[in-house]
């Protein structure tokens, strides 16, 4: 009986090298085949659906818990709690760019068929994680062995490409409607993690306490103001959580009707072509645009994920179950009123935006770029080295098979139009 319990729970406390390992289940590793998936919670208990969900794509795999406070919380319940069989489950407490880089947490999260971020602080992951061969390992757990990976709170936080990085502390929505460049407003963008569906957007959680949907909504209005993004919001109350296939539906969790437990999917109304009204330094935000200055989908959660909204195509998918709101801020307050679909039918492109697009992403061996006529296609890779570049014409497929699977960016010129986006080759 002694040898079973030290076999189920080894907690290896290596505090002078950066982090503390807990570990329960077998100690021989396996390999598996696991299924990609992305499951986004926000920030209250986990819905147990929703991690069986995510569990089964590890495929009966070892699964790696990465966080920078606490302790083994999630051991029993990830290994044994939920009736879906794992190898292992080994919680690694991280406290330090040592620890990360530590080649003990390196080999468990090259060999993790399922790697899930527990709450905390984002700043810590950021500061920890990103920019070292810890983020390395992620974006290729994420983008070459396509498996699943998830988060709560501060680990769904950062699972976006776009991201609030909370640098100097969290910002109420107040604080940041009434000066969206408050110092607490501090924004990171695409140079961390790269997830399928999630490059275009930034996430936010415990949306429903305190409410947070002004604070994303000033969030996007920077994005779109200071760099010309058109960053999309995903957000999750509490309790709620999202899963996402690999066809990029968007399955929401909860416990409605019995609570009000809800997703949130926003974009900025494509037909308003005006901008921002307000938006500087010191000065409350009002982006109003006749009160429908954002589109957002508004999807009650359930025990079995019935309903759902398509990532894949933001302007025109498949959605199931939600309702249409409109969203704006005016001098610093903000609406919600029951909304309408959005419509970019009668949008008038100007190259400051999107024009042109890029599939598949993620890719195999080749790609193509929609809208162009002619156009050179410069590849460089995530050290900004050329490993591509020609000249091709509308439907030309750009041949990658010479280069190996990771993150690369492409840019994209014809004429006076100049496009870059981030790309995956599996």
């Amino acid at each position: 009986m002694i040898k079973k319990l030290l076999f189920l729970f080894l907690p290896v406390f290596l505090n002078a090298q950066g982090y503390t390992s807990y570990f329960t289940g077998n100690t021989t590793n396996i390999t598996t085949t696991p299924e990609f998936g992305v499951c986004l919670m926000g920030g209250a208990s986990e819905h147990d659906d929703a991690m069986r969900w995510l569990l089964q794509k590890a495929n009966g795999g070892d699964v790696v818990v990465l966080r920078s406070s606490g302790s083994n919380g999630y051991n029993n319940y990830l290994y044994s709690g939920l009736g879906v069989t794992v190898n292992s489950v080994e919680t690694l407490v991280i406290t330090s760019v040592a620890g990360a880089t530590n080649p003990y947490v390196l080999d468990k999260v090259a060999n993790a068929e399922m790697i899930w971020f527990a709450g905390g602080d984002q700043w810590n992951y950021v500061s920890f994680f990103k920019d070292n061969a810890l983020e390395d390992l992620l974006n290729q757990h994420i983008n070459v062995k396509n498996a699943p990976i998830g988060g709560t709170s501060a680990g769904m936080a950062i699972l976006s490409g776009k991201y609030f990085n909370a640098q100097n502390g969290s910002v109420t929505s107040t604080q940041a409607m009434n000066n969206p460049y408050h110092p607490n407003v501090t924004l990171g963008y695409d140079d961390f993690l790269s997830v399928p569906f999630l490059d275009d957007v930034i996430t936010d959680t415990h949306y429903d306490n305190p409410d947070r949907r002004g604070r994303q909504s000033t969030f996007i209005a920077r994005f779109k103001n200071d760099f010309n993004f058109e960053v999309k919001g995903i957000a999750a109350n509490e309790y709620v959580a999202i899963c996402i296939d690999e066809t990029g539906k968007a399955r929401v969790f909860g416990e409605y009707p019995d609570y009000e437990e809800y997703a949130f999917f926003a974009q900025a109304n494509c037909t308003n072509a005006n901008g921002i009204e307000t938006i500087q330094s010191g000065v409350p935000l009002t982006w109003n645009y006749d009160g429908q200055a954002l589109k957002v989908y508004k999807v009650p959660g359930t025990m079995t994920g019935d309903h759902f909204f398509d990532l894949s195509n933001w302007e025109s998918g498949s959605n199931s179950g939600g309702s249409w709101e409109h969203w704006s801020v005016n001098n610093a307050v903000f609406a919600a009123v029951p909304g309408t679909p959005i419509d970019c039918s009668l949008t008038l492109n100007d190259f400051s935006e999107t024009v042109f697009q890029v599939f598949p992403n993620p890719f195999s061996t080749n790609f193509s770029v929609k809208g162009i006529i002619s156009a050179k296609i410069s590849l460089f890779d995530v050290q900004g080295r050329l490993v591509i570049q020609k000249q091709i014409a509308s439907g030309e497929k750009v041949d990658t098979t010479q280069i190996k699977s990771g993150v690369y960016i492409v840019k994209i010129e014809e004429d006076n139009k100049i496009q870059t986006k981030k790309l995956i080759k599996k």
